[in-house]
């Protein structure tokens, strides 16, 4: 089999931006999209970019942001149009492929594999879904241009917003291996402060480390982030919700990946 072609596409600051397309007077405000503080949700669900520039973080307590941000407008959470808003930049990823695996209602995997002999090159596709949503729209979307769905991801959030990464083979080292292990999907906190624990840091060092002496650490989800941490890794997009087995398979992982320990 070939290699495969994957996006990874990120709609940036959804919540925010579906409310600023909605009511233009808050474009280019300090705007958070918050839940219900009656309901004890009271929490920053996403922010816009002028917000975050003031250091208005996803998941910080209303108050607090309101702290580092003076002039922010709270914008209660409305989850209907949010959908609705899923629902046309899905319309238009079904343009391209069926193969579409949502993660939330602002992020999406598509598989183009077979689409680039009807579209063009997996570049040419990604920009032209950036420049749809956007038309058609009115919000961004950040995208990763990669060869599985792990590295797409890691393409998508490299640089935001508004833009395209592409990771191959020859380039992977470069962007990836600097990158904070956290940024790999599924290291969650937790994870990232054991390996830091053993001077670990980066997705690079997190690779070149011993895979025994990962198993040790971790069990055979070791085994498994370091699979992905050398590009391997081939689980389909779902086009129903779909959760990762890592435990059933991480050996063909491990067994398609190459290491070098010299």
């Amino acid at each position: 089999m070939g290699q495969r072609h994957i996006l990874h596409c990120d709609c940036n600051c959804f919540y925010a931006s579906v409310e600023m397309q909605e009511h233009p007077e808050l474009r280019g405000k300090s705007i958070a999209v918050c839940g219900d503080p009656e309901a004890r949700h009271g929490i920053v669900l996403t922010a816009s970019y002028p917000a975050k520039r003031m250091g208005v973080k996803t998941g910080m307590p209303i108050g607090e942001a309101k702290q580092h941000c003076r002039d922010l407008i709270i914008v209660p959470a409305s989850y209907g149009k949010y959908q609705k808003y899923n629902g046309y930049v899905r319309e238009v990823f079904n343009d391209y492929t069926d193969q579409v695996e949502s993660f939330g209602l602002d992020e999406a995997w598509l598989d183009i594999t077979g689409s680039v002999g009807l579209f063009g090159s997996p570049v040419k596709i990604a920009k032209e879904i950036s420049v749809r949503i956007k038309r058609e729209l009115g919000i961004t979307v950040s995208i990763g241009v990669s060869f599985n769905k792990i590295t797409a991801k890691l393409g998508s959030d490299y640089k935001k917003p508004d833009a395209i990464t592409i990771i191959e083979p020859e380039n992977y080292k470069e962007i990836v291996y600097p990158l904070p292990a956290g940024d790999l999907l599924y290291v969650g906190a937790a994870t990232q402060r054991k390996l830091g624990s053993y001077g670990i840091r980066t997705i690079g060092q997190l690779a070149e480390t011993n895979p025994e002496t990962l198993k040790g650490w971790f069990g055979v989800m070791g085994l498994y982030a370091l699979c992905i941490c050398a590009g391997a890794g081939s689980d389909p997009c779902c086009q129903t919700k779909c959760a990762y087995r890592h435990q059933e398979r991480w050996q063909q992982c491990y067994n398609t990946a190459r290491f070098d320990h010299r």
